[in-house]
């Protein structure tokens, strides 16, 4: 039976900092719809938030990334495409997102579904790099994926996608994305139990000990 004890938390990322920034649009989009399905969502606003590395990862902007992060069970990232590229707005939000915060794991055993917006025709490259990531991340990546070609022509003035095959798709991302989510989200510290991991947790506390060793949480000295 799936828990639906509360709503599934999904954190939107978008890779743009424009005025009308289309991959922000296609984000504010799929989020309307993924709410209608009973979804809670967030938005991270990346402006303000620094080049990864040129400050202390305690900068609030990162702090509020990060905390987002781990505030949610899945999540959508969205990208323009730059030269055959995700954005370095995309990818500097997701350097900042660490895989690990001591023994919490802001990323690991969430859902992930990819977008993209095109200036020009349609194109896989963005979300191709997404994937990758997510996958690195250790995510869980759903197999849907929404690319917008010339999306210049997708979207109203007041910002809402018009009616196309493109929105079709979107809604078919956000169901899937929600319906992974509910069934996933309970089952995390299972799929996520790995043998090298516990393997390595037993030698640390093995280690920790033994004689003349330091016992310290179950770690080796």
């Amino acid at each position: 039976m799936t828990n639906l004890a509360h709503p599934p938390r999904i954190l939107f990322l978008y890779g743009s900092l424009r005025e009308r920034s289309y991959s922000r649009l296609l984000a504010e989009e799929a989020a309307r719809i993924i709410q209608e399905f009973g979804a809670e969502v967030m938005f991270f606003d990346p402006r303000d938030l620094p080049i990864y590395g040129s400050v202390p990862d305690t900068h609030p902007k990162v702090q509020e990334l990060r905390e987002l992060s781990l505030w949610s069970e899945g999540q959508v990232w969205s990208s323009p495409e730059m030269h055959g590229q995700i954005s370095g707005i995309m990818k500097n939000q997701i350097d900042w997102i660490p895989l690990s915060i001591g023994a919490v794991r802001p990323t690991q055993g969430r859902t992930l579904a990819v977008m993209q917006v095109s200036g020009g025709s349609q194109s896989f490259n963005a979300v191709n790099t997404l994937r990758i990531l997510g996958r690195w991340m250790r995510m869980f990546t759903i197999p849907n994926q929404s690319s917008v070609a010339r999306a210049y022509q997708e979207f109203n003035e007041d910002g809402t996608m018009k009616d196309s095959p493109y929105r079709d798709r979107v809604v078919d991302v956000m169901e899937e994305l929600y319906k992974f989510t509910l069934l996933l989200r309970d089952q995390v510290d299972y799929l996520c139990d790995r043998y090298s991991e516990r393997k390595e947790r037993v030698a640390k506390e093995t280690a920790a000990k033994m004689p003349g060793g330091i016992e310290r949480s179950g770690r080796s000295p």
